[in-house]
């Protein structure tokens, strides 16, 4: 067992001992350099901070076996918010308040969400996860079927206590705050069905034009709405779309300019023109390193999320040596196989690699390449976040 095996097996049951641990790296408020928003705006202008920016996004049953084992007590959002600071996370989410009433149980065990799409919980022997369980215009024959659907509205999202929630979460050091829009290509599809939306692409695209559309519409009003009530507090928007799977793209990069990318131009050019400026960060899953240049020249984004390093041709050198010098990253730490099945010794030397690399003159975030799963080890997660954030000398 190595030294580092050890301890964390000395403190991962005890939550006192987890918590001094943790605040003997970067667990402590007020003693770094830098800010975490200072550090934030630093990396992501390409310029090196002190060290590099941390985030944090995990599976509810991963934060709450966080929360357990650090007794963070029944008061989720203030658990939630030590909880990060004993991590050293420099980044926050921003939530507006759902108001609709599109949302709604059904008497079969199912659900509707805001957005009209139907689910049902699923369990395997780790997590609960919403799958569908429908598809509502998955019988829509005309573009005219689409635009009567019962659409959900921006009115169905409150964002009176958005301004206060960014001055609360700012109490005692200011952090990089990030709301999270949506996807149009990957939520059109779960109205539609997946199959049929992309054969929809290539046989009937009026259809699948029209649902991506609307979702556009009530994004881009939902986003300037969210960032002129922020203030000025608002740093980052986050959208998404997973246009890849693991061996490649989900479609040629022809149909995906064709039809992708002038919905996510156009959300990005309103996002663009809010009063107050804030960066855009792009999710998308996968093999996509073809796209990377067009989403830079193109879409127009800032970073760049989440880098599964073990999908096909996502190279962490190339990926920084042709790009670091227009865009910054968001991710990278893999959780497909290292931080479920590797040792604590072996995903600290995955985190140092992509900090060095990836954090070299800035354009880097560090977390996972997705949220962590629920099978993933307690002592990998305290290990990655215990890892030096300080870059080595060049």
């Amino acid at each position: 067992m190595t030294e580092l095996s050890a301890r964390l097996s000395q403190v991962v049951n005890d939550p006192a001992k987890l918590r001094v641990f943790l605040r003997e790296y970067y667990g402590r408020s007020g003693t770094a350099a830098l800010p975490p928003w200072e550090r934030v705006e630093m990396a992501l202008a390409r310029r090196q901070p002190d060290r590099v920016p941390f985030d944090f996004w995990a599976v509810p049953e991963v934060w709450e076996r966080m929360r357990r084992a650090l007794d963070l007590g029944d008061d989720l959002s203030i658990a939630d918010e030590e909880l990060l600071r004993l991590l050293g996370v420099d980044c926050r989410m921003v939530n507006t308040r759902y108001t609709g009433t599109k949302a709604r149980e059904l008497s079969d065990g199912t659900y509707i969400d805001a957005w009209g799409t139907h689910r049902r919980e699923m369990s395997n022997e780790f997590s609960t996860y919403g799958e569908y369980a429908s598809h509502p215009l998955a019988q829509a024959e005309t573009v005219d079927d689409v635009l009567n659907w019962d659409w959900a509205s921006p009115d169905d999202w409150d964002v009176s206590g958005v301004r206060v929630q960014c001055e609360s979460l700012n109490v005692g050091a200011r952090y990089h705050l990030r709301y999270e829009v949506g996807g149009i290509f990957e939520w059109a599809w779960g109205l539609r069905g997946f199959e049929r939306f992309l054969l929809d692409l290539a046989e009937k695209p009026d259809i699948a034009c029209a649902i991506m559309d609307r979702f556009t519409d009530v994004y881009i009003e939902n986003t300037l709405r969210v960032i002129e009530a922020a203030g000025g507090l608002l740093d980052m928007v986050y959208t998404y779309d997973d246009v890849g799977i693991q061996n490649g793209l989900l479609m040629s990069p022809r149909m995906w300019r064709k039809y992708i990318l002038p919905r996510h131009q156009r959300l990005n050019a309103a996002i663009r023109s809010a009063r107050y400026p804030v960066k855009i960060m792009y999710h998308s899953c996968g093999a996509i390193f073809p796209l990377i240049g067009p989403f830079i020249d193109e879409m127009g984004i800032d970073v760049l999320n989440p880098l599964q390093p073990r999908a096909v041709g996502m190279d962490m050198a190339r990926i920084k040596s042709e790009f670091g010098d227009r865009l910054s990253f968001h991710g990278g730490i893999d959780i497909q196989h290292t931080l479920p099945h590797c040792t604590p010794d072996e995903v600290q030397a995955e985190v140092r690699q992509r900090c060095n690399l990836l954090g070299r003159g800035g354009g880097y975030i560090c977390t996972t390449a997705h949220h962590i799963q629920a099978d993933t080890p307690l002592e990998n997660i305290v290990a990655m976040y215990c890892t030096p954030r300080e870059l080595d000398p060049a």
